[in-house]
């Protein structure tokens, strides 16, 4: 054999690809962490101190897939409701052209919540019973009107598939407290994987560690987790033992390997998983008082699937996970037909648990230093799809923010009179990065990452001109 052939099979090589198993590479990790002789190299997840005064240290991400109706649920048109059915006095950016109809009234009422007296849809009561403690923006814009760019856009900063998303960027930034659970953790739906799938949560260029880990809210969270019964701890200590070993001598050899780093750093992870996973995910330890908030004793199966990641969620972030993020299978907040019945249907299932989950965090002293995201991608027309659909809108959609230094019962800029446009204080999606990046302590300018012959970042200010919004800071 020669032993100078790329395709040469060495002992190294035989043990890697038939010897191997989840977390069989503990050993070398923790010396890693520790600083020990015989760790790897530096652990890319150790915790850092943040560039700047933060308020935030973890990011609850529950994202929306479909683009939510703003005129439906969080920007009341008096105007919109009064022209129902006449024609709209201008042009509109329509996806579906041949489909287009005339004004479309929002069916639902609204009323103002809490001191604030901040205006939301019925559909909304317990996001209303928490207004005070959120900041709603009435005037997001985006560059696209398509659901993959569009998702792109608001996870990566950019258009282009494979780029980091804001979990990877935090957690590159700042680390993690905990090297026994995923830092980046993806609470995906059971019912299957959202539109445009794990480059939801992908680290892009950024090293692999640095990727969101999916953990299943039904059965098993993560396959194969646990060790086979017929494995002796002895047994595995030996194991570990020699692949430390030939890990260190291999990387010797190959200095600066970044996959195999990165293959090291997330089995371990996995490795210390085994015992910590199972409890920080049982919530049969949580008062029936805390379930019921939730909405766990629900009726509708979908909304306690729901409230099941949004307890989850809080679990996580208590015991050191640094993002989380809350998804749902498809993209059922595109309301192109039966608008009005799906949003009751997607209200059911979403308003209570996330209402709790900002609740919870308050009640547990935990929301100065978590922020919660609520948002999708666009929002939609002002003029119906058909008979009672709405189509895809990029100039003007709602989301809001509670907790990690924003500001509390406070509703930013304006649309136009119909919801079609943002006109006041309007809020790009790279403005938005930049004031989330800032929350927890990171300056959207300084946080990049070499890449293709330039320092990269989120927000590529130098083509974005993005601008964090301190308005929308306490």
């Amino acid at each position: 054999m020669l032993n100078n052939s790329p395709f040469a099979l060495n002992r190294r090589a035989f043990l890697r690809t038939s010897a191997g198993g989840l977390g069989s590479l503990a050993l070398s990790h923790l010396l890693a962490a520790e600083g020990l002789p015989g760790g790897v190299g530096r652990n890319p997840l150790a915790p850092h101190a943040p560039l700047n005064r933060s308020r935030a240290k973890s990011v609850i991400c529950l994202f929306q897939h479909g683009g939510p109706s703003q005129m439906d649920l969080f920007d009341p048109k008096p105007e919109l409701n009064k022209r129902d059915g006449q024609g709209y006095p201008g042009d509109l950016e329509i996806h579906f052209d041949k489909q287009a109809g005339k004004l479309l009234r929002s069916p639902f009422q609204f009323r103002r919540y809490g001191q604030c007296g901040m205006e939301l849809s019925e559909l909304l009561p317990h996001t209303g019973s928490i207004c005070d403690e959120i900041t709603l923006v009435r005037s997001m814009k985006t560059d696209s009107v398509d659901h993959e760019s569009a998702l792109r856009l608001i996870h990566s900063g950019k258009f282009q598939a494979g780029r980091p998303t804001l979990g990877a960027w935090v957690l590159y930034g700042l680390g993690t407290e905990r090297q026994d659970l995923p830092a980046y953790v993806v609470l995906s739906d059971p019912g299957g994987l959202p539109v445009d799938g794990i480059r939801n949560w992908t680290s892009g260029w950024l090293p692999a560690e640095y990727q969101g880990t999916q953990l299943r809210s039904e059965g098993t969270p993560v396959f194969d987790l646990a060790p086979p019964g017929e494995v002796s701890a002895e047994a595995r200590a030996g194991q570990l033992r020699l692949l430390e070993t030939l890990n260190r001598n291999h990387l010797e050899r190959h200095p600066g390997h970044g996959e195999l780093m990165a293959r090291i750093t997330n089995f371990e992870i996995a490795a210390r998983m085994q015992t910590s996973v199972g409890e920080v995910l049982d919530l049969g330890s949580e008062p029936e008082s805390v379930r019921r908030m939730y909405g766990l004793d629900h009726a509708d199966k979908a909304t306690v699937n729901y409230a099941r990641r949004c307890l989850m969620a809080r679990r996580l972030v208590e015991r050191g996970v640094r993002f989380v993020q809350v998804y749902l299978s498809g993209q059922p907040w595109d309301t192109h037909d039966k608008n009005a019945d799906r949003l009751k249907d997607l209200c059911r299932m979403t308003d209570q648990p996330g209402a709790a989950l900002v609740q919870d965090l308050r009640q547990r002293g935990l929301l100065d230093d978590t922020i919660v995201l609520w948002s999708g991608e666009f929002g939609r027309l002002p003029v119906s799809q058909g008979k009672d659909g709405r189509d895809h809108n990029r100039h003007g959609f709602s989301l809001w923010m509670a907790g990690g230094g924003f500001r509390k019962g406070y509703v930013h800029g304006a649309t136009d009179d119909f919801g079609y446009r943002s006109v006041d204080q309007v809020v790009r999606v790279y403005d938005l990065h930049a004031t989330l990046l800032k929350s927890l302590g990171l300056d959207h300018v300084k946080l990049t990452y070499p890449h293709e012959g330039r320092d990269d970042s989120l927000t590529d200010v130098s083509v974005t001109q993005a601008q964090v919004i301190d308005d929308l800071l306490a």
